[in-house]
C-alpha cells in the first residue's frame, strides 16, 4: 500500500479562502468554521432526510436505510439485527466529477501498482467511457 494521502483541515480551507478573497486568514477562519458548522447542523437536524445542494460543488444528502434483519457478524458468524438508520451521501457536481475522472496518466501522476493501466510492467492507455458506464 502507498503512502497516506495529504489530509487538509479547516485551517487549510481558511488559508485558501484568505488567498481567494485577499483577506487575512484570521478573518476567514470564523467564516469557514461557521459554514462547516451550519452544514453539519443542517445534516444532523434532518427530519429524517435532507438534501443540501451547492452549485458547481455537489449535493450532500442524509438518507434513510432499511433495517437488516439477517446481517452477519464476520467475527463470530452470528446473525444480528441492524435497525434502520440515517446515512450521509455526497454526489459531486458534473464539473467536479469531470475533473476527477481524468486519467492519472494524462495528468502525469503515478499509477497505483496492480492497476489495469499496468500490463506486464508497461503502461497502456486506457479508454474511459464518457457516459460513466464503466
Amino acid at each position: 500500500m502507498g503512502a497516506r494521502p495529504q489530509t487538509l483541515t479547516k485551517k487549510d480551507v481558511a488559508r485558501r479562502v484568505s488567498e481567494l478573497v485577499d483577506s487575512p486568514i484570521y478573518k476567514c477562519e470564523p467564516w469557514v468554521s461557521a459554514v462547516v458548522e451550519a452544514l453539519g447542523g443542517l445534516m444532523m437536524e434532518a427530519d429524517p432526510e435532507v438534501r443540501i445542494e451547492l452549485r458547481d460543488f455537489g449535493v450532500f444528502e442524509v438518507k434513510k436505510t432499511k433495517a437488516k434483519p439477517k446481517a452477519r457478524n464476520p467475527k463470530t458468524n452470528e446473525t444480528v439485527f441492524i435497525p434502520s438508520r440515517r446515512k450521509t451521501h455526497f454526489k459531486p457536481s458534473k464539473k467536479l466529477k469531470s475533473v476527477l475522472q481524468q486519467p492519472l496518466l494524462d495528468l502525469n501522476y503515478d499509477v497505483p501498482e496492480g492497476s489495469a493501466d499496468h500490463a506486464n510492467g508497461q503502461l497502456e492507455s486506457v479508454m474511459l467511457v464518457e457516459d460513466g458506464a464503466f
